[in-house]
């Protein structure tokens, strides 16, 4: 069975930082693409930042050169650093590696 959770969501002030973690069980992260995804409320879930299995990363625009994807393979861990977040940053960010964890919620005020 495998299971995803992701911690270090929280509040922060515009032009902070935070960094989330996705812990896996169940599945190797290095042996997947792994990713993160945001959703708003009243939004729909939308792309954040993707790791392939060969450590190549893409992101979306609108966090592209704010946002970094990394893995640590002992850990078995997929992190997001955040950093100049802004509060149309604030969502619920899901991991996923063709499973979905339950999210982290991430609140940015301005």
């Amino acid at each position: 069975q495998v299971q995803l959770v992701e911690s270090g969501g929280g509040l922060v002030q515009a032009g902070g930082s935070l960094r989330l973690s996705c812990a896996a069980s169940g599945r190797t992260f290095s042996y997947y693409a792994s990713g993160w995804f945001r959703q708003a409320p009243g939004k729909e879930r939308e792309f954040v930042s993707s790791i392939s299995w060969s450590g190549g990363t893409s992101y979306a625009d609108s966090v592209k050169g704010r946002f970094t994807i990394s893995r640590d393979n002992a850990k078995n861990t997929v992190y997001l650093q955040m950093n100049s977040l802004k509060p149309e940053d604030t969502a619920i960010y899901y991991c996923t590696v063709g499973y979905w964890g339950q999210g982290t919620q991430v609140t940015v005020s301005s």
